[in-house]
């Protein structure tokens, strides 16, 4: 290399150490502030304290002062996350929370990032289809938590027409779907509107309208059975343009495992004939079963140790306390995001926790049932060697969640006997 144009090649790099020096100097000259977080006064988020504070530097002018998510006040929504696996209990937990009258609820709109990103999902473990789904999953959550229902529009097919759709999965689902402004088919006296009725009656769906009721109510509860872990949404918690409140619903394993059985009979077929021969397949795919007891230790035990960021932002319900003790354990829930029980709440619970004939009580989905009952109506489906297997496979989580094993066929029918 000549001479001259080694001297140049030094000369830039001497110029590019001094602009990063000046940069970096510049950034520093001004002592850090540390922005305390929200405090129950201004945010609503209980006063609990997080690690590490959240930083600025101020030497650019800005300050606490200039993010204005840190001094909304206290009318600010809380977001509810009603995080669960299919078969848990999850439509009567959302249902929990869908009869409070200042509550927008959307059940599982993550349904429609599955099939339009991933429509063979199943219970693999693949790695790029977690991440593809995870984070188009975190993404929508925050935008329809901010009421921006659009959003949505991006992942069902056919794509709405100037904003308008009847592809909405389970919109009968959501009693702030089914009324006023959304829908004029029924007023303010229909409390109570089956699913099938308002979709029928209803139409389609104005997402603009949605957009408007969203933002009426004074906070939004979401269910979903499609992220794993806790720690998947550790982002979205974090977020602190967000007040989110997190339910984890869980299942004793071998509950689940019947209830799937009897709901999703082509994809569980084999499962079926192990409980009718009493052999097990050989091509049985067991990671329908060890999969949900692997996502429920590492979620759990996440939650359980109560991280920083999870603090005064997370609650394990266990189903079958819930479907023994409805009205207490609601209230319990309703304490925990710091929202007041009302009539309709407990109505809803007296209404659908007792049995009934009703055509809708046998629907897969329904939640008019015998609760108490349903909650470990598994013991009279299951085969014994069924059972046995599934406490072998899923016995740290069992233990965990504080379920117990039954060591025999008479012990599993003795329906005296609690587990």
């Amino acid at each position: 290399m000549a001479p001259e144009v080694m001297m140049a090649v030094i000369l830039l790099a001497l110029a590019s150490i001094a602009i990063q020096y000046t940069a970096i100097r510049t950034l520093t000259s001004k002592p850090f502030q540390l922005c305390p977080l929200p405090s129950p006064q201004n945010c609503g988020l209980g006063g609990q304290e997080t690690e590490p504070p959240f930083e600025r530097g101020a030497a650019g002018g800005g300050s606490c002062d200039d993010y204005p998510y840190f001094t909304i006040n206290a009318t600010r929504k809380t977001h509810i996350l009603v995080l669960a696996t299919t078969r848990s209990g999850s439509s009567f937990v959302g249902q929990l929370l869908n009869q409070h009258q200042d509550v927008f609820y959307l059940f599982e709109p993550l349904y429609h990032v599955q099939t339009t990103l991933i429509p063979r999902l199943s219970h693999s473990r693949n790695a790029a289809d977690r991440r593809v789904m995870l984070g188009a999953s975190r993404d929508l959550l925050r935008s329809l938590y901010g009421c921006d229902l659009y959003f949505l529009e991006s992942y069902i097919k056919p794509t709405p027409t100037n904003h308008t759709t009847d592809k909405l999965f389970r919109r009968g689902a959501s009693r702030a779907l089914c009324q006023q402004p959304v829908c004029d088919a029924f007023g303010p006296a229909d409390m109570n509107v089956e699913e099938g009725d308002c979709v029928k009656k209803c139409a389609s769906l104005n997402m603009t309208l949605a957009t408007e009721a969203c933002r009426e109510k004074r906070h939004m509860a979401i269910k979903i059975v499609r992220v794993p872990e806790i720690g998947d949404l550790r982002a979205l918690v974090e977020d602190p343009r967000l007040n989110i409140k997190v339910i984890q619903l869980v299942r004793d394993p071998r509950g689940i495992l019947s209830s799937r059985i009897e709901t999703f009979r082509d994809t569980y077929r084999l499962w079926r004939i192990w409980r009718a021969t009493g052999r097990r397949p050989y091509n049985l795919d067991l990671s329908q079963l060890t999969v949900v007891c692997e996502d429920f230790l590492s979620s759990v035990s996440t939650g359980l140790n109560h991280p920083y960021w999870l603090k005064g932002k997370y609650m394990l319900v266990r189903y079958e306390d819930l479907a023994r003790n409805p009205l207490l354990k609601t209230k319990e829930i309703y304490d925990y995001l710091g929202l007041p029980m009302d009539k309709n709440v407990e109505d809803w619970i007296h209404a659908n926790t007792r049995g009934s004939n009703e055509p809708s009580a046998k629907h897969k989905f329904g939640t008019v049932r015998d609760s108490a009952a349903n909650a470990e109506s598994w013991r009279l489906k299951l085969s014994y060697d069924m059972v046995e297997y599934t406490q072998t496979v899923c016995q740290k989580v069992l233990h965990q969640l504080g379920y117990k094993a039954v060591k025999s066929v008479e012990e599993l029918k003795n329906m005296s006997l609690s587990l």
